[in-house]
């Protein structure tokens, strides 16, 4: 499992073998998270953030955005509440993917 505190030591090694790459991609994060850019506030970014840490499970990232949205303006019940939603997502892409398996078994009958 992914331990930040520990694995973190190994970034300087990602940016040593690519550091144009990650220095795109660092400042892209810093773009996207810039409060004075945009038409989406902060809290909201930081809410979908959220949403879509939990959907992609880095658990890194769910415990910083979900801080990081209540610094932003957000309240705790609108952290729970992209949690749900996501969660929702989550669930329903399983449901959705069933549809296929049935599909798949109508097909060769």
């Amino acid at each position: 499992m992914h331990n930040h505190n520990d694995d973190v030591k190994y970034m300087a090694q990602l940016q040593g073998a690519a550091p144009e790459m990650v220095a795109a991609f660092f400042n892209f994060d810093k773009a996207v998270f810039n409060k004075n850019i945009g038409s989406l506030g902060l809290a909201t970014r930081e809410l979908i953030a959220v949403g879509v840490a939990v959907t992609t499970q880095c658990s890194y990232c769910i415990a910083d955005h979900a801080r990081r949205a209540v610094e932003a303006g957000a309240s705790k019940q609108e952290v729970a509440e992209a949690i749900m939603v996501a969660t929702a997502l989550r669930a329903g892409g399983g449901i959705t993917h069933g549809w296929q398996a049935m599909k798949g078994i109508a097909e060769t009958s």
